[in-house]
């Protein structure tokens, strides 16, 4: 499912609700997680996941075409853990 899609099936779900409404809603609910995961801080959605971030080291790397070693710096990357309602509805347990 993308953006777009998420926004017309609450439109579709809420008819009481303008579709510019909910558009305005869905993204401010991503730009604060956003805002939230940029300042280092966690994100948790019960029942769904919690959102983090990681901290990856630097490194020597390979370059897989070259074989030359290559330098990696050191980055932060996005990290999803999954729920337990989430995971027991993926594994048919619910």
């Amino acid at each position: 499912m993308i953006r777009s899609e998420l926004i017309q099936k609450i439109a579709d779900e809420n008819p009481h609700l303008y579709q510019r409404d909910v558009e305005r809603i869905v993204n401010t609910v991503f730009d604060e997680v956003t805002e939230a995961m940029a300042r280092g801080d966690r994100v948790e959605l019960r029942g769904f996941g919690a959102f983090s971030v990681k901290q990856r080291d630097a490194r020597v790397g390979r370059n897989p075409r070259t074989g030359e070693t290559v330098h990696v710096e050191e980055k932060h990357v996005p990290f999803f853990k999954t729920g337990k309602l989430l995971r027991d509805r993926l594994n048919g347990k619910e």
